[in-house]
């Protein structure tokens, strides 16, 4: 997809440093939490949809990748009117790296899967 003017995959990294969300007390604040404690309510989804938004319109290198959970409705960000577009490698300024995904190797040998697969076998049937 490199390649692809028409489509790009890009890495939302919002919630790789996310902390739980405290309460006055110091203990996690639920109310960002469903009844099963581990879903997000509404509130935890709002902010988790404005972290991801904000990560969209950040140009690629320079996403935020923690949210903090203020509930301030001003740290939603707006397109900029010279970049009025989301964020992709391309348009970030790495879409004419010399990055050539056909001549790349991969880091791990062929022959590595097949003994993993032969030794998941023989550890599974023990």
């Amino acid at each position: 997809y490199e390649q692809r003017e028409d489509f790009a995959v890009v890495i939302q990294p919002f919630f790789r440093n996310t902390l739980v969300p405290l309460d006055s007390t110091g203990k996690p604040d639920m109310s960002f939490f469903a009844a099963d404690c581990f879903h997000f309510s509404v509130r935890g989804y709002a902010e988790m949809a404005m972290a991801l938004w904000n990560n969209m319109l950040e140009p690629v290198g320079e996403k935020q990748s923690y949210n903090n959970f203020t509930q301030d409705r001003s740290k939603l960000k707006c397109p900029n009117p010279e970049k009025p577009f989301l964020s992709t490698r391309r348009n970030s300024g790495f879409g004419n790296s010399d990055l050539n995904l056909e001549k790349t190797e991969s880091s791990v040998p062929y022959w590595a899967a097949i003994v993993t697969a032969v030794a998941g076998v023989l550890v599974g049937s023990l």
